[in-house]
């Protein structure tokens, strides 16, 4: 046995959910009655997994070079335990991650998100094909975090309650002109249009997504109270400005040197006075900047190339210095840690499908991205934040001078009534 087989034979007698390996050569490492299976085609993986670079070793399973056998949560249960050591207090030789002030990173970060850049990068993820998405999102594919309200809602009725927490917290009147910067498939728009009476605008860089909305609208007589926009947030006109505005999920693909430039923006969109939702990932610690703890290059080569956190204490520093004000912060880690495993559950059963749909490597990136993130979110490696902000309205009010003022109610209740 050599020397790196006898560090792995080590390593996996101390994992909780029995792993095997199998070499090439048809030699079997790790436990003999396992629950997960590993199958190498050739011995490249085998350092990498003795090392527990866990995303190379997912790398080397979209490429072909080793099989996976096993349900995914003991899967992501093994590679929490190989991960180890907490990936949000840094990098691995304790050396903190600082991408404020690090010019060199500020500036491939602008580099990766100009337009045409970003274009390419959304459309990488979100048109892989709509037929692949709907097998394991809920009949109206919101993809984002949902809201589990109830402890025993389905995945739909999570998403249904999210859509519906999102509109009351934005206080949607009959009227306003409300826009969704980074639509989807148009759940928010449809549902802030059906239930709240706004007119309501969308726009996206995801040419399915564009295509799929504007279905809907058609089909059910939406026309003239919903658009929908191929669209860059930073082209959007700012003299005709929205009473309300959400982003949910969306400001992940924006770029942490783009950040400040993105929330002016959206100052410059609102009316004094108006309410933004800014729905989101963050990344889990303070000194970390990966997506996907352990997993940072697998989900920017597979699924979110340009895609960037940052943790919620820095967002909302950029958020205040473009002239808005945060009012209601509430943090959803639990709620997208459960969305993601209904995700990975629906594709895990629908698996024969999905490869009718796209291309093997898909599958396989996206049964670890679905799984891996749920545990990212369980393990409190990265997290997700639902930011509602005013751009203050400047009325003069009990002789408080102009700009201190916000329409917001003095207490949250009308959240939950």
């Amino acid at each position: 046995m050599s020397p790196i087989t006898s560090l792995l034979e080590r390593k996996l007698a101390t994992l909780s959910v029995p792993l095997a390996v199998d070499l090439p050569n048809g030699e079997r490492v790790g436990a003999t009655d396992p629950r997960v299976v590993l199958r190498l085609h050739e011995l490249a993986p085998l350092t990498k997994l003795a090392a527990g670079q866990i995303g190379r070793v997912a790398e080397d399973h979209v490429e072909g070079r080793l099989e996976l056998d096993g349900p995914m949560r003991d899967v992501m249960r093994i590679a929490a335990q190989m991960i180890g050591n907490d990936p949000t207090r840094g990098e691995p030789n304790g050396a903190p991650l600082r991408w404020w002030g690090d010019l060199t990173r500020q500036s491939r970060s602008r580099a990766r998100h100009h337009k045409k850049a970003d274009e390419r990068q959304v459309q990488f993820h979100y048109d892989v094909s709509d037929d692949f998405y709907a097998l394991w999102l809920d009949p109206r594919r919101v993809y984002s975090c949902a809201y589990f309200r109830d402890t025993d809602m389905t995945l739909s009725q999570a998403q249904e309650a999210k859509l519906d927490h999102v509109c009351r917290k934005l206080m949607l009147h009959e009227g306003e002109r409300f826009l969704d910067i980074g639509a989807g498939w148009g759940a928010l728009l449809l549902w802030a249009a059906e239930n709240y009476g706004v007119v309501a605008h969308g726009i996206t860089l995801s040419k399915n997504q564009h295509a799929h909305v504007n279905r809907l609208i058609d089909e059910r007589g939406l026309r003239g109270r919903v658009t929908m926009e191929l669209r860059d947030y930073r082209d959007l006109p700012v003299s005709e400005p929205f009473d309300k505005i959400a982003s949910i999920g969306m400001f992940e693909h924006v770029g942490r040197a783009l950040l400040p430039k993105y929330f002016r923006t959206i100052f410059a969109l609102l009316k004094p006075g108006g309410l933004l939702m800014n729905h989101g990932i963050t990344s889990g610690g303070t000194r970390n900047d990966q997506l996907g703890a352990g997993m940072g290059e697998f989900i920017e080569r597979y699924i979110f190339p340009g895609g960037e956190l940052l943790h919620v204490s820095n967002v909302l520093k950029v958020l205040s210095e473009a002239g808005l004000e945060p009012l209601d912060l509430e943090n959803l880690r639990p709620h997208y840690g459960r969305t993601l495993w209904s995700w990975s559950d629906a594709l895990e059963a629908k698996l024969d499908e999905a490869r009718q749909t796209t291309r093997e490597s898909v599958v396989r990136a996206y049964r670890l991205y679905l799984a891996g993130s749920a545990m990212c979110f369980e393990q409190g490696w990265i997290s997700l934040y639902q930011m509602l902000a005013s751009r203050p309205s400047g009325k003069v009010s009990d002789g408080v001078m102009p700009g201190a003022q916000s329409d917001y109610p003095f207490n949250r209740s009308y959240m939950y009534r």
